[in-house]
């Protein structure tokens, strides 16, 4: 009997392994193997960018990385406040698949090629960004400047709190697509570059998960890297879209 229980614990743990394993799509990698920080850092690029040592500010938010940040079951955890999860790798044209699911009040965003931001966000009034047109939903190319195309997503695509959203993002050159759980919330946008405005989108970058305000859950984060030919393709079809 005792031979047999621990039979049954030994499958009940692999049957938890196999299940908690992320399962990327054909052509996808992980970007978040489901288990450590592996691949990440943590980088608010706003304090950094600030910073008068450059380098020291790293160290330093590396030292509370890991209290903010941590690994539950199969899922990214943030608790709503530290430095921002850091790719430790740059990437350019890019299909970025993942999940995720917040809380009340909370705001957060996906950082691309090192540059803010695919919005999340609190979209209800309770919330109290509809100042912000927070009420028109996440997936918006926030940081664009007022009234450019992108800059609010085309529909309201969020789930109610407690439920896992999922997003699908395609940068190519300067242009961004954004699926929010199936609808298209941005399509073709030219996504501005921020920290710079003088300058273009920079050709690669970390992706940066932004942090602010209240718990965020990530899970299934999936990447593939788009090919010149491929992207190339992307770009003339997207010519003549009325998101200029």
């Amino acid at each position: 009997m005792k031979l047999l229980k621990l039979n049954l614990i030994a499958v009940l743990l692999i049957c938890t392994h196999i299940v908690a394993k992320p399962n990327p799509p054909e052509g996808f990698q992980l970007l978040f193997n489901g288990k450590d920080l592996q691949g990440w850092y943590g980088n608010n690029p706003h304090e950094t960018i600030k910073a008068e040592d450059r380098e020291q500010s790293l160290k330093d938010q590396q030292l509370v990385f890991g209290e903010h940040w941590s690994v539950v079951g199969n899922q990214l955890v943030n608790d709503g406040h530290g430095p921002y999860a850091t790719t430790e790798k740059d990437y350019g044209d890019i299909e970025l698949l993942l999940e995720y699911k917040t809380v009340a009040l909370a705001d957060s965003g996906i950082y691309l090629r090192g540059t803010p931001q695919v919005q999340i966000w609190d979209t209800t009034e309770a919330g109290g960004k509809w100042k912000l047109n927070a009420q028109m939903g996440s997936g918006g190319l926030f940081n664009n400047p007022a009234d450019s195309p992108g800059k609010n997503p085309l529909v309201h695509a969020d789930k109610p709190f407690g439920e896992w959203n999922a997003m699908r993002i395609k940068q190519v050159g300067d242009r961004t697509w954004v699926w929010l759980n199936g609808a298209l919330v941005v399509d073709g946008a030219i996504m501005h570059a921020y920290f710079d405005k003088s300058k273009p989108l920079p050709t690669k970058g970390p992706i940066h998960l932004q942090t602010h305000g209240g718990e965020i859950r990530w899970r299934n984060l999936f990447i593939r890297e788009i090919g010149a030919e491929e992207a190339r393709r992307t770009l003339a079809n997207s010519e003549g879209s009325t998101n200029q």
